[in-house]
């Protein structure tokens, strides 16, 4: 039966081939799934050798919850690793980029940002309702802290910023302290 919705389903065969090189894609909506895939990745590169990784990012972003599971994998291994965004890196996508130090992200010049604050839908009972907008509001500060954190910016400056959808040219990107810098060869990676 044919796909219905017509996602791309990644050739595993050239998974393999680019995890050889060190080389992740990050690309899609953001699950758990793709967390957990992205998790064992990670690990098995970094068990084979402390080489750099290279991450290559777009997406539209997802679930925040597996966004931090791969932030928090990024961190945890010792290899040091490089982002680069391409395409579109937006919402739980933008907070993976953020998991190396400045020098290490970087963006191809076609490539788009967006932050955001935590989207939500809320329904239920009022008391459920009042609970899961109290812990939204929690995330939403601990993502601030975070772009606060990588981009050298405060965080009334970021909250203010992602009170609404906050779109990102590669330059501007760039001037925001999301990336280092708009790259267009691979030689330029660090």
């Amino acid at each position: 039966m044919e796909n219905e919705k017509n996602e791309y389903k990644p050739d595993p065969s050239l998974s393999d081939r680019l995890l050889k090189t060190r080389t992740v894609m990050i690309s899609g909506e953001i699950n758990k799934d793709r967390a957990d895939q992205f998790a064992r990745e990670m690990l098995v590169l970094d068990s084979e050798s402390s080489d750099p990784i290279y991450v290559y990012i777009n997406s539209p972003g997802g679930d925040v919850d597996s966004g931090f599971a791969i932030y928090d994998i990024v961190r945890y291994v010792s290899s040091p690793v490089t982002m680069i965004g391409m395409g579109l890196v937006a919402s739980a996508a933008a907070l993976i980029f953020l998991a190396v130090p400045a020098e290490r992200r970087v963006g191809l010049p076609n490539s788009t940002y967006l932050i955001h604050q935590p989207l939500s839908q809320l329904k239920g009972v009022a008391i459920d309702v009042a609970i899961y907008a109290d812990k939204i509001e929690a995330l939403r500060h601990k993502l601030d802290s975070v772009i606060a954190e990588a981009t050298g910016k405060t965080r009334e400056e970021v909250e203010k910023d992602t009170e609404r959808d906050c779109w990102l040219t590669a330059e501007e990107a760039r001037n925001y302290g999301l990336l280092s810098k708009i790259i267009r060869e691979k030689k330029e990676i660090i």
